[in-house]
C-alpha cells in the first residue's frame, strides 16, 4: 500500500521528467513515506500518439507512417547534427499529434493542448470533471491510471499542475478519480495551483472535489498531512523514476532554489506572488548532482532557477559536475568576466538563459531590473567569447515602453546579434493582482475566475496590435535577427536548444 501517489498530467513538453514530482518523491521517502509516482505526460503522450486520425493528405500520410522513426529519431544525438533533418522530424510527430486532435475536436501540439473548455474558468474545469468520459485520455485513465491506483492503493493522490496546458486533463482525471475511487484523498499543487492560491482574489472553487489545495513546495506540506503535524522534515535528493522521452538521453532537472534571490522585477510573479527565497547550499547542490549523475547517468543537467545565483556559479566553476548544463542567469558583473566565464565552460555550462527584456535602459529602470545595457553588452561578449550559448528573453509592451523603445530593443539586439544564439519573444502580459494594474484602464484578458492575467490600455499607446506588427513586420524581418529567430527549436525551444 503506498501512503501517496503523484501524477503529473498531459500534456507538456516531453523532453524530461517532471522534477516537482521527483523531488516530493525523494523526500517522503527519506522520510520513511511510501510513494509512488506516475509521468502521465510522458506515457499519455505515447496513448495519443497511438490513436487513429483521419487526415489523409499526403504529408499526414508520411507522418504517421515515419513515426516510430521519428521519435527514435529525437531520442538520438546523431539527429541534433542536422537541425533542417530535426525540424522535420518534430513537424511530423507534431503533425500526427495535431490530426489526432482534430479528429477529436481538440488543438493539440507537442507543447499544448486546447479543449472546449477554458484552464482559466473554474466552471470549465468542474465542467470537465463531470464529463470526464468525453475527455480523449478517458480510456489512458480508465485503463492505466486506474490500474496503477488499483495496485498501489495509495491513502492519497497528489496531481501536480505546472501548466494551463495541463488543467482541463487534470480535472478530467479527478472526476475520473472521485467516480471510480471515492475515498481516496485529492490534492492538487504545483506551480500554476501555486499561482491560483497566492493571488487575493482566491476563493477556492473546488471545494467537494477536491479535498487540498497547496501552493508553493509541497514536501513538508505533504509530510505533515500524512504523518501530522510536528513532524521534521529530512532533506534528501530528488528521485526519479526514468523513462525515455523526446530528447537524445535523459536530461536531469534540479531546482537548486525556489523563489528569486533578486526579486525586485516589477512584474515577476514571484515578487507578486510573494514567494520566499530559498536556495540549497552549493555544495549540496553539488553532491546530490554527484549522486543523481552516478544513478542516471544524464547527457544534461537542467537548472530550473528562477536565476542561478552567483554563489552556486562560483560553485560550479570551482568544482565541476562533470555534466553538461544549462540554466537562467541574471545579468551581472560576475557574468561580464571573461575569465570567469571560460571557467564556467570548462565547468560544463553549455548554455546561459537571460531575461533581458528590452534594449532601453529607461524601460528596464522603470521595470526594477537592475540591469545596466552596457552591462548587458559586457556579458555577452564574455559568454560568447567563453562559447557558451545565449537565450535571451525580450519582452513587449510593458507599460514603460513605446514604439521607439521597442526600436531600441531591436537595434541592440542587432547590434550584439553575433553574440545571441536563441531569442524568446514575449507580449507583455498585466499581472490581474499586481499593484501596476490598479493604475490602469483594464478589461478582461481571459475571461475566467482562474485568470492571472488581464488585459489594459497602455498609457502610450502601444497596444498587443501593434507591438505583434512591430514584431512579424520589423524586428523578425531584421536581417541580423532573422536567422536567430529560424534557428529555434520548434516547440521545445530551450530545452533543446543546448544540443545545437
Amino acid at each position: 500500500m503506498a501512503d501517496l501517489l503523484l501524477i503529473y498530467p498531459p500534456l507538456a513538453k516531453n523532453c524530461e521528467p517532471p522534477a516537482g514530482v521527483a523531488r516530493i518523491a525523494g523526500v517522503l521517502r527519506a522520510n520513511g513515506l511510501s510513494c509512488s509516482t506516475v509521468d502521465a505526460n510522458r506515457t499519455g503522450l505515447n496513448y495519443l500518439l497511438g490513436l487513429d486520425f483521419g487526415r489523409a493528405d499526403t504529408w499526414s500520410r508520411r507522418a504517421a507512417k515515419n513515426l516510430k522513426s521519428n521519435i527514435a529519431g529525437l531520442q538520438d544525438q546523431y539527429l541534433y547534427n542536422d537541425f533542417a533533418r530535426y525540424k522535420r522530424a518534430v513537424a511530423d510527430v507534431n503533425r500526427v499529434l495535431a490530426g489526432v486532435g482534430e479528429a477529436h475536436g481538440l488543438g493539440l501540439s507537442l507543447s499544448d493542448y486546447q479543449d472546449i473548455f477554458s484552464p482559466v474558468r473554474s466552471a470549465d474545469l468542474l465542467q470537465a470533471a463531470r464529463q470526464y468520459r468525453d475527455n480523449i485520455f478517458y480510456p489512458f485513465f480508465r485503463d492505466e491510471i486506474g490500474r496503477k491506483i488499483s495496485k498501489c492503493q495509495p491513502d492519497y493522490l497528489g496531481i501536480s499542475i505546472a501548466y494551463l496546458s495541463q488543467a482541463v486533463v487534470a480535472f478530467a482525471l479527478i472526476g475520473f478519480v472521485r467516480a471510480q475511487f471515492p475515498d481516496l484523498k485529492i490534492i492538487i499543487g504545483g506551480s500554476l495551483v501555486t499561482s491560483w492560491l497566492r493571488s487575493p482574489l482566491w476563493k477556492n472553487p473546488f471545494q467537494g472535489l477536491v479535498d487540498y489545495c497547496h501552493a508553493g513546495p509541497g514536501e513538508q506540506y505533504l509530510l505533515e498531512l500524512i504523518v501530522g503535524q510536528g513532524k521534521i522534515l529530512k532533506p534528501a535528493p530528488p528521485q526519479y523514476d526514468c523513462s525515455s522521452y523526446l530528447a537524445p538521453g535523459f536530461i536531469l532537472p534540479y531546482a537548486a532554489s525556489s523563489g528569486c534571490y533578486w526579486n525586485k522585477c516589477l512584474f515577476c510573479p514571484e515578487t507578486a506572488e510573494d514567494n520566499p527565497y530559498l536556495p540549497l547550499p552549493p555544495e549540496q547542490v553539488l553532491a546530490d548532482i554527484r549522486m543523481l549523475k552516478a544513478r542516471h547517468q544524464p547527457i544534461l543537467l537542467h537548472f530550473l532557477d528562477n536565476a542561478i545565483s552567483p554563489a552556486l556559479l562560483e560553485e560550479l566553476a570551482a568544482n565541476p559536475p562533470g555534466i553538461s548544463w544549462y540554466g537562467f542567469a541574471r545579468i551581472s558583473r560576475q557574468l561580464a568576466d571573461e575569465d570567469f566565464c571560460r571557467r564556467l565552460r570548462s565547468a560544463g555550462c553549455v548554455m546561459l538563459k537571460l531575461g533581458l527584456e528590452s534594449g532601453d535602459q529607461q524601460v528596464l529602470e522603470q521595470m526594477n531590473k537592475g540591469i545596466k545595457l552596457e552591462m548587458a553588452a559586457m556579458v555577452l561578449r564574455a559568454l560568447h567569447g567563453a562559447g557558451i550559448r545565449v537565450y535571451v528573453y525580450l519582452l513587449f509592451g510593458t507599460p514603460g515602453e513605446n514604439e521607439e523603445a521597442a526600436l531600441r530593443t531591436l537595434e541592440f539586439t542587432a547590434r550584439h546579434a553575433a553574440e545571441i544564439g536563441f531569442l524568446n519573444l514575449a507580449v507583455f502580459n498585466m499581472p490581474l493582482a499586481g499593484p501596476e494594474a490598479a493604475k490602469l484602464k483594464t478589461c478582461e484578458f481571459y475571461q475566467g475566475d482562474l485568470s492571472l492575467y488581464t488585459d489594459f490600455s497602455h498609457p502610450l499607446g502601444w497596444e498587443r496590435k501593434k507591438i505583434r506588427r512591430f514584431l512579424s513586420r520589423k524586428l523578425k524581418r531584421h536581417p541580423a535577427i532573422a536567422p536567430i529567430i529560424q534557428r529555434d527549436p520548434p516547440f521545445f525551444t530551450s530545452n533543446h536548444a543546448p544540443f545545437f
